[in-house]
């Protein structure tokens, strides 16, 4: 039988920031780079109910980046589907993964039955796309594997992970296919905007025949500013407001720094005491296990862990766990902050915060990160006057304003810098998980910059690896 070179096939985060899905194909053997769900706009979010262009059991394994639903989400609806395989990750996305996953499930079985309660489905009865027991058996197969150490993925892939710097336990993954030729695949992952306050800044890799970037801000350079600056401005012009602050904020890396900052200008005396609710179990969780994962501490949350201080594990907030206990907080008064999840308002709590306190001229919405095409947070970033929620269309008189510094994302630049550290060129370098405009303008920033071949990554596309 003749050798069959290895290919890659764009199943996600093509033509789109989310639902990130690489299939590689190498020596007879199926790995799945990132198994993630799509959120945003409907027409993605329908491909999680449509079947995946492959057998699942046919998968050898599965590697993963991150522990961002975009990134993993898929994998209890994969298993569902058959998939019996390992899956890799760093410990700390393990950790992360056990948190997550079974969030995600629960909210899809919630939404169902809240949608089955008032009828607003159009299917009968709606059904969620998949269970905390899918969530639960999706979490037996994960294996975790340390930064810098080989690990054998099949018989003819060996992998390396190094750490990405956008949330805890990002990785950047290596590929070391056997030949002939070899070939050294390199996925980006996302990669974070370095200098954090929490997370040690992504690593830089420099071999490559194969090349995926992500290209989340491919377009746009992050503006240099003090985020604490800002942030206590939004927060004292709430105070005068005299109404809530409702944050939709990812359960996973951004309500941590949230929690830090918040914390640092109440120290530094530049913003006044506020009730603080954190109103996401998820998300209560996942701060306790950044406790637990020091071999992704920055400095300064290394000394601050030494030194028992850390304010996310002093517990200086209310943590909100039950459903009694969010709805609670429609009866407050006065200025105090909610952070809940999601971070785009796709779904979870901070979809019933919204419903209740948008209406209200006092209100103030803070969105802190990304917003995909096609949610509710990037309807309000885009001055929606509605916003539709469980069958309503509810008015938006909430004063709606950004943090532009908090990004766990590379900008241009920070994209570009990483790229630089390559001592060669790649073979071939394929531009993904963006959305076109700023996947294109990436593309072209590399050609103009390094004159490396270059090209943006389709939807569906298979291209050989050798």
């Amino acid at each position: 039988m003749p050798h069959q070179p290895p290919t890659i096939k764009f199943l996600g985060g093509a033509g789109t920031v989310t639902g990130s899905k690489y299939l590689v194909e190498a020596a007879g053997r199926r790995i799945l780079l990132d198994c993630g769900l799509y959120q945003g706009l409907k027409e993605l979010r329908l491909r999680n109910w449509q079947p995946p262009a492959f057998e699942a059991r046919s998968l050898d394994a599965v590697v993963l980046s991150h522990a961002h639903i975009d990134h993993c989400g898929y994998l209890p609806l994969l298993v569902k589907r058959g998939f019996a395989g390992p899956v890799y990750c760093t410990p700390a996305t393990k950790s992360l993964l056990g948190i997550v996953l079974p969030d995600a499930a629960h909210i899809q079985e919630e939404d169902a039955a809240y949608a089955n309660r008032k009828g607003f489905s159009k299917h009968r009865p709606a059904e969620p796309l998949f269970t905390v027991d899918d969530a639960a058996s999706a979490l037996r197969l994960v294996v975790p594997c340390s930064y810098h150490e080989p690990f054998a993925v099949t018989d003819a892939v060996q992998c390396t992970l190094r750490r990405a710097g956008h949330i805890l336990g990002s990785a950047t993954v290596e590929l070391q296919i056997v030949g002939p030729p070899p070939t050294r695949l390199v996925f980006s992952g996302d990669l974070g905007l370095g200098g954090r306050p929490m997370l040690r800044d992504p690593e830089f890799v420099t071999h490559a025949d194969v090349l995926l970037v992500e290209s989340t801000y491919g377009n746009r350079a992050h503006q240099v500013n003090d985020a604490n600056m800002d942030l206590a401005k939004v927060l004292l012009q709430a105070v005068e407001r005299g109404g809530p602050v409702i944050v939709p904020a990812f359960a996973v890396g951004r309500t941590q720094e949230l929690i830090w900052r918040i914390r640092e200008l109440e120290d530094a005396g530049r913003i006044p005491r506020l009730p603080v609710f954190i109103d996401s179990p998820m998300a209560t969780n996942v701060t306790d296990v950044f406790c637990r994962h020091p071999e992704d501490h920055s400095l300064d949350m290394k000394l601050l862990m030494d030194e028992e201080r850390c304010p996310l594990c002093c517990k200086p907030y209310q943590f909100v766990r039950t459903p009694d206990e969010s709805r609670s907080l429609n009866d407050k008064t006065g200025t105090f902050v909610i952070i809940a999840a999601s971070g785009m308002a796709t779904g979870g709590r901070v979809v019933h915060h919204l419903k209740h306190w948008l209406p209200n001229p006092r209100t103030t919405v803070l969105l802190v990160g990304f917003q995909a095409a096609g949610t509710r947070g990037r309807s309000l970033l885009e001055s929606a006057k509605y916003l539709r929620m469980h069958g309503q269309d509810i008015p938006v008189r909430a004063h709606v304003t950004v943090l532009h510094g908090l990004s766990a994302h590379a900008g241009r630049d920070e994209l570009l810098r990483w790229l630089a550290a390559f001592k060669r060129p790649p073979k071939q370098t394929y531009v993904v998980h963006g959305e076109p405009p700023a996947a294109e303008s990436l593309a072209a920033a590399i050609r103009n910059d390094f004159g490396w071949e270059v090209s943006v990554a389709r939807h569906g596309q298979k291209v050989p690896l050798g």
